[in-house]
């Protein structure tokens, strides 16, 4: 049976599943669509005649069901049929054009999938399928949608994410049934403030637009468990985000906040925050009243230290702060009870204090890229798993020895790969698996990126050994890239990641004669 969510069959046996599991023989040709409950088909890979197969009724076994021929979807208008009835119509990925304005005859439709075809609009008579619950149109180049489609009262589902929105309509906010929106990789630069009238709304996703501020109405979504607003140009949250007091996923990735409001900490059962990858300098004292945190993602921002009410997370069991400027932790994170994944790679840590060992549950602990002389020998009272200090480190466990701190008199573990060394200067030779693309690091800006890419020619040679270079020059083509919109974003993020990752490339040839000689050392506990 063909399913509506992402990634259902594109292809296969020319068959459909009739009612209590009787298969309905079916012409290469055609598609069959039921009415009742779950109108279904195995073949929706095909292009259709989305009227034609609203408009010719056919009985099958007592079983109405409309026959749908390949042809031409302007060649034919809807007419009265059993066709009415039916109640899901799967039409992902099989190339319609355009949805005539008569489906609006479909009264009994509750489940529709449009997604992936050819699609730039909706008809203006769609929002009178008010029985509609879901409706998906992902990845369809939809430019604007109806300006009455709030008239789709019972609508709980609504999926748009890869078009080409960059508005949303005053009436969208009548969906006063809506649970789950997905407005995911569109263009939307505002957000209305009277999305905050979606009250019952459960999953928000936003990710991949231009918004650059939230309305403080969002604050009022109080049955929201969900929020994913990752890959925007946000530089700051609204205080009222205090609001979402059933908030469980936060996600506010790749974005420009340098800070986080305090009334985050009123969140009691937010469970995953992801921050990465933002301007963060420090975070604030009330993120260790999440008492639900259960995963807190850290990675690549500018955070000198860590706050000391972290260490009333008592939940937390993944912590990532790669890839920042911490010069100190707390020693509070040992009140991290559940703690089993500690991971600060890449900062500017010259020690780890004793009270990490009280986190009696951690089993990772990665401190490679770091500026640490020794590690306390407290770390021996834990079942590590693995303790990363090297990227290059051949085995996550190494042999240790006991030293003495002649600082503090204190005892110490050491090991071959302490104390580690300062990063080197940046050079080409350090980032082998970059490839090519390191030059677009020095070389393009990302406001020239778009442009570059689009404009790029890319040259073909076929060499042939009997002949001399003359002959090779004339058979060199020329193709002009032109890629999917979503694959300049990829492409784009790419080379951001290549910016980020040259700092923890720094130290690999610094770092490879020492490993090189620690490998015969190393053993399978601390």
């Amino acid at each position: 049976m063909v399913q509506t969510t992402h990634g259902g069959p594109r292809s296969g046996s020319s068959s459909c599943l009739g009612p209590r599991g009787r298969v309905v023989r079916e012409d290469p040709e055609e598609l069959l669509f039921r009415p009742g409950p779950v109108a279904s088909c195995s073949q929706p890979a095909c292009p259709l005649l989305l009227s034609r197969c609203l408009s010719q009724p056919l009985v099958s076994r007592g079983v109405v069901t409309a026959a749908c021929p390949v042809t031409d979807l302007k060649r034919a208008a809807l007419s009265t049929g059993e066709w009415r009835a039916a109640s899901h119509l799967p039409l992902r990925s099989i190339d319609i054009p355009e949805i005539p304005e008569s489906i609006s005859f479909c009264k009994a439709l509750q489940i529709a999938d449009f997604s992936g075809n050819p699609l730039t609009r909706l008809p203006e008579s769609f929002p009178e399928l008010q029985n509609l619950t879901c409706l998906s149109v992902n990845d369809i180049s939809l430019q604007s949608l109806p300006e009455n489609i709030g008239n789709l009262y019972n609508l709980a589902s609504l999926e748009l994410r890869e078009n080409l929105l960059t508005y949303l309509p005053d009436s969208l906010t009548q969906l006063r049934r809506l649970e789950e929106l997905d407005l995911g990789n569109n263009e939307i630069y505002n957000l209305p403030e009277s999305i905050g009238a979606l009250l019952h709304l459960k999953d928000l996703w936003l990710d991949g637009n231009q918004l650059s501020e939230l309305p403080q109405e969002i604050g009022k979504l109080k049955n929201l468990l969900c929020l994913d607003v990752s890959e925007n140009r946000l530089e700051r949250l609204p205080e009222e985000i205090s609001g979402l007091t059933s908030l469980t996923d936060l996600v506010i990735s790749q974005n420009l906040l340098e800070m986080l409001p305090d009334g985050i900490g009123k969140l009691k059962k937010l469970s995953i925050l992801k921050v990465d990858q933002n301007r963060l300098t420090q975070l604030p004292e009330a993120v260790g009243d999440c008492e639900s945190l259960t995963e807190l993602v850290l990675t690549e921002n500018r955070l000198l230290t860590l706050p000391k009410s972290i260490g009333k997370l008592k939940k937390l069991s993944n912590l990532n702060a790669d890839r920042n400027k911490l010069v100190s932790l707390p020693k509070e994170i040992g009140g991290c009870c559940s703690l089993t994944v500690f991971c600060v790679r890449d900062n500017r840590l010259t020690r780890i204090p004793a009270e990490v060992s009280r986190a009696a549950e951690l089993h990772v602990l990665d401190v490679a890229g770091n500026r640490l002389s020794h590690l306390p020998l407290s770390l021996t009272a834990l079942n590590l798993k693995a303790l990363w200090l090297s990227d290059n480190q051949a085995q996550p466990l190494l042999t240790f020895q006991t030293d003495t701190d002649h600082t503090t008199g204190e005892k110490i573990l050491t090991c071959v790969l302490l104390p580690q060394l300062p990063s080197e200067p940046t050079c080409q030779e350090n980032l082998p698996r970059c490839g090519a693309l390191e030059s677009l690091v020095h070389d393009v800006s990302e406001e020239a990126w778009n442009e570059r890419a689009v404009n790029r020619v890319s040259a073909i040679r076929f060499l042939d050994d009997e002949k001399d270079d003359d002959d090779n020059e004339t058979r060199t083509l020329l193709r002009r890239a032109t890629p999917h919109p979503g694959e300049l974003k990829s492409m784009k993020k790419t080379v951001e990641n290549l910016r980020n990752d040259r700092n923890a490339a720094k130290g690999l040839d610094s770092n490879k004669n020492e490993v090189n000689h620690a490998v015969d050392r190393v053993t399978t506990s601390v």
